[in-house]
């Protein structure tokens, strides 16, 4: 059934996008930026709808299970009412400013599409607003537990239970919702101070080039539309620096798009360039519209190619150093975009790694002797970052691990960066770097 006509509310348009993404697999933040380009809400309403779809999808596992004790059949509802009673369940246990009886009137106006689908959304509501809630506290089973408290699902919680011990995870369980900063990274570091002040930001403490806020709109600043400065989370602006360019190399960036390395990577560039690749027109042409924007076209070349293919196309030392910011699950990147807990599994981890080893065994044979190869992802999993590298190089004997180090000790271990969401509320992030021996 169409919720076209719930347009015209925030909750309305909430309902819509949360359909999408449950039903149809679709992706939270694009469902919603379309949804919200499309409406005549106001500001407030816009802001209230994305509160309600990040937070609802953020908070899944919870709200299913607390609707549980309140619903004998969740079979028997049609799915959009159960949408609908865990959007409004959101709001009455997390948003606490907003009256109880204002997200129950609202979703008893929304349920009036299906005759006598109203009367039953009222009760249910009314009787979780006036009941003493059970607690997730309760549950015995410490993998289920620690999966209804902070809404992740089972094979995620032993995941990072098994690689971070139970401390340590839960700390990482309890960021995945706080909110995510706002950061950038400025491009002309003697603008550093006077941005900072018009900004009314902080500077980053893992980056030196990094400004961050706790929330903010960057994009629609003139520092942003002249070049002075570019999206970026913190982790990210770590990636370019570990090159240590010198400005006369020739770089490949093989997995490019959407160019925030590219950029920063070619700003060290005064004869050299930068060569990215990504396999889909698309996202070649952000790569090319950030170059633009930044001044730095004639530092970059875009080609449409398939980064685990590089072998193919370039030559033995054609590269001086490489960046692989490989494809991976985005564990890290929950906090932004909440839907990926549920969208992945753990068997996911094997066949991203066989990909990821793919592309590196492809670009190390366009690699200078001496050349460098650093190896990024938005992932916390050791079976995408430490793994990978090991494998790699008992596999390839020219090659060795270059250590790295950063001013911030806690997020170095054993020569490579980890950078775990709850240490400066960021992206989860790993770089680790190689270097061909002969």
């Amino acid at each position: 059934m169409s919720l076209v006509n719930n347009k015209q509310t925030a909750r309305g348009l909430a309902l819509e996008v949360l359909t999408e993404v449950f039903e149809q697999g679709a992706y939270s933040n694009i469902a919603l930026n379309k949804a919200l380009e499309g409406t005549n809400l106001s500001a407030q309403d816009k802001g209230l709808a994305t509160e309600l779809v990040y937070g609802t999808v953020s908070r899944k596992i919870t709200l299913e299970w607390y609707l549980a004790h309140f619903i004998d059949d969740r079979d028997k509802l049609d799915n959009w009412v159960y949408y609908l009673l865990m959007l409004s369940l959101y709001q009455l246990l997390y948003l606490d400013k907003l009256p109880v009886h204002a997200v129950v009137n609202e979703a008893v106006e929304l349920a009036k599409r299906s005759k006598g689908t109203d009367k039953f959304v009222n009760a249910i509501l009314r009787k979780i607003s006036q009941a003493d809630l059970p607690d997730p506290a309760s549950i015995k089973r410490k993998n289920k537990r620690l999966s209804v408290q902070y809404s992740v699902p089972v094979w995620l919680v032993q995941t990072l239970v098994a690689e971070y011990g139970d401390e340590r995870a839960e700390k990482i369980f309890a960021s995945l919702h706080q909110r995510n900063k706002a950061s950038v990274r400025v491009t002309d570091t003697s603008c550093l101070d006077d941005l900072q002040a018009a900004l009314g930001a902080e500077r980053s403490h893992l980056s030196p080039v990094g400004l961050v806020k706790s929330h903010g709109h960057f994009a629609g600043t003139e520092a942003f539309k002249s070049g002075l400065l570019t999206i970026q989370d913190e982790t990210s602006q770590l990636v370019a620096p570990t090159l240590q360019l010198e400005g006369h190399e020739v770089v490949l960036d093989a997995c490019a798009a959407p160019g925030g390395k590219t950029c920063h990577m070619a700003f060290y560039m005064d004869s050299g360039k930068v060569v990215a690749l990504d396999l889909y027109d698309h996202k070649l042409a952000l790569i090319q519209e950030n170059a633009d924007r930044l001044g730095l076209s004639d530092k970059i070349e875009t080609q449409k190619l398939d980064a685990s293919r590089v072998h193919e196309v370039f030559g033995p030392d054609s590269f001086d150093k490489i960046l692989v910011d490989a494809p991976c699950s985005g564990i890290g990147l929950i906090r932004r975009k909440p839907d990926i807990r549920y969208n992945k599994a753990g068997q996911d981890f094997e066949a991203l790694k066989k990909i990821q080893l793919q592309i590196l065994d492809s670009v190390c044979q366009t690699i200078k002797k001496g050349g460098i190869i650093t190896y990024s992802t938005c992932t916390i999993i050791a079976k995408e970052n430490q793994e990978v590298l090991r494998e790699f190089l008992d596999s390839h004997p020219d090659f060795e691990q270059v250590a790295l180090t950063h001013p911030e000790s806690s997020i170095v271990t054993e020569g490579m960066i980890l950078i775990t969401p709850e240490l400066f509320q960021t992206d989860g992030f790993f770089i680790g770097q190689l270097r061909r021996r002969f």
